[in-house]
């Protein structure tokens, strides 16, 4: 790991951010332990250790690394898998789960997987937000209105039992409920007043009469017994935990990133995403050691210091000392936080992704709306774990069908000039005599290539005074073995009638590799083409009228 990046000496900005930002971040962590089945210690333990970490070692200085919803929701899909009901073994299982996915983040970043993010497509990842969203509000309702406890994820068991037991909702809980949401929406309204610090205020200092009248309250924080170390796997759940692992891995970096990069470029800063992964799997390691919660740099921290006038990553440090505070100076009182709060602050914060204008581009533009679409069902219909899985192997399956359809371009010479383009889409362009000019338009490679090279060879076939064939390659930035036969077989299938093969436009790794393959027709000469202007011009006789790329 490369040296951290100097942090600059602490101003008031920082320090004033730092206070602000603790006490948005503190119910929240108690409250994202509630949706992981953790205790609320989980969740303390693992704030302090994400400020800390980042602050010292991170990148980003506006990135804020928590407990986040989407993360506590995916461990707490995994630990009922692993092992059901039992509350001590799920604390267990998902501290062991959190410690993988720490040593997946290492071993990504020593790896240099700085891209692994971009396997989560952003129409997936907002569609996935959503979807998610909703199974959390769904599934604090329980704490909001004292309904009995929820299990599972599945939406429409979800709602069944929701129905189902109506009856049972607890009054006063379901008002407190209401009045605290209601106060985190108004609280918007009003610029840098604390929301959720105003209802945690008011709910502490209503929580005796609250309790006396059956509203629960959060309860004994003993961060002692967070230093236990995690469970090793049973031998039949190795697999799962590594797939379980993965998949914590996916949603944290994918957020993260996501995050990190969209502050960086609107602030013209620099980021390293591989460092970002190395610090990140220390972070879930000591949070795995710990029994913590899994974190990451969520977009809502991340915002909420940028907002509060963050300017390094001291904010995040004086964050991280200000929750050690207030851990040892106000527990008592955070143990006095009505659950119905803390529920009203969950939804409250995921209700920013149940805005659908975050699809508005998809349908203007387009593009990707099945993919989208396709991540909310999923996690409606398969909950939050198998949703993720089938949504990020839906959109993989989107790109290999994109990249495998054989799409093919006849080019030709518009007006005179020095461009070739598609004559499908310029019916003025001309193909000059005698040659036939080809682009395939997506990168060459074992699943396209067959098709691709079928293709050419019927528009070879269509041309009854042709003597050369130049194959633009630009798309293609290296080949590998497949495409490498398929261009062997259509080069001796040319060779065999007579017509000769000409290449442009290739990339360095591409052309090296043709050089070394030695195919029938494409002599080293044959290679020296780095336009289709120059390849036209060096078949015609003529020299060319450029050097560079057409």
């Amino acid at each position: 790991m490369s040296a951290a990046p100097a942090r600059p000496s602490i101003d008031l900005v920082d320090l004033l951010a730092g206070l602000a930002i603790a006490g948005l971040l503190l119910p929240e962590a108690v409250a994202y332990s509630g949706i992981a089945g953790m205790p609320p210690q989980a969740g303390v333990i693992a704030l302090f250790i994400g400020l800390v970490c980042y602050g010292l070692l991170g990148t980003s200085r506006f990135a804020i690394v928590s407990s986040t919803s989407s993360s506590a929701a995916v461990l707490a899909a995994g630990t009922l898998a692993l092992a059901g009901n039992a509350v001590d073994i799920r604390i267990a299982i998902g501290a062991t789960l959190v410690l993988f996915g720490g040593l997946c983040f290492l071993i990504a970043g020593f790896a240099r997987l700085g891209g692994l993010s971009h396997l989560i497509a952003r129409p997936v990842l907002r569609g996935y937000t959503f979807g998610l969203a909703i199974v959390i509000a769904l599934k604090q309702l329980p704490h909001l209105g004292g309904w009995p406890d929820l299990h599972g994820d599945f939406v429409p068991l979800l709602i069944t039992d929701l129905v189902r037991t109506s009856d049972q909702v607890h009054a006063v809980t379901l008002g407190t409920g209401v009045v605290s949401l209601a106060l985190l929406f108004l609280c918007e309204r009003v610029r840098r007043l604390p929301g959720s610090l105003l209802v945690i205020a008011l709910g502490v200092m209503a929580s005796g009469w609250l309790a006396a009248h059956g509203v629960p309250l959060t309860g004994a924080i003993n961060l002692h017994m967070s230093l236990g170390m995690p469970a090793w796997p049973a031998g039949g759940q190795w697999l799962p935990s590594v797939e379980l692992a993965a998949a914590l891995l996916l949603i944290l970096y994918a957020e993260s990133y996501s995050s990190i990069r969209g502050f960086a470029l609107k602030h013209n800063d620099p980021v390293n995403a591989n460092r970002d992964l190395l610090v990140l799997g220390v972070a879930n390691v000591l949070c795995g050691l710990l029994q913590g919660m899994p974190v990451g740099a969520g977009y809502s921290g991340t915002s909420a210091n940028e907002a509060a006038g963050a300017q390094s990553r001291w904010a995040g440090l004086v964050a991280g000392a200000t929750v050690l505070l207030m851990v040892l100076l106000l527990l008592r009182w955070i143990e006095r936080i009505p659950l119905a709060v803390l529920a009203a602050i969950v939804i409250h914060a995921v209700s920013k992704s149940w805005r659908l204008s975050v699809f508005k581009p998809y349908l203007q533009w387009k593009r990707d709306r099945l993919l989208a679409l396709a991540a909310v069902v999923a996690v409606l219909s398969l909950g939050i774990l198998n949703g993720l899985l089938v949504a990020i192997a839906f959109s993989l399956i989107m790109l290999l069908r994109q990249l495998a359809a054989a799409r093919l371009s006849v080019l030709g010479r518009l007006a005179n000039g020095h461009d070739f383009v598609a004559i499908a889409q310029h019916p003025t362009a001309v193909q000059p005599a005698g040659m036939l000019i080809l682009r395939p338009e997506e990168p060459l490679f074992f699943a396209n290539a067959e098709s691709m090279m079928s293709m050419a060879r019927g528009q070879v076939t269509q041309r009854k005074d042709l003597q050369q064939v130049i194959l633009s390659l630009e798309e293609s930035p290296d080949l590998d073995s497949t495409a490498l036969e398929a261009l062997s077989d259509f080069s001796s299938w040319l060779q065999a009638l007579g017509i000769a093969l000409h290449v442009a436009r290739l990339k360095d790794e591409t052309r090296n590799l043709l050089l070394r393959a030695a195919l029938p027709q494409l002599s080293p000469q044959a290679l020296n083409n780095w336009s289709v202007e120059d390849a036209v011009s060096a078949l015609a006789g003529a020299p060319s009228s450029t050097g560079n790329p057409k």
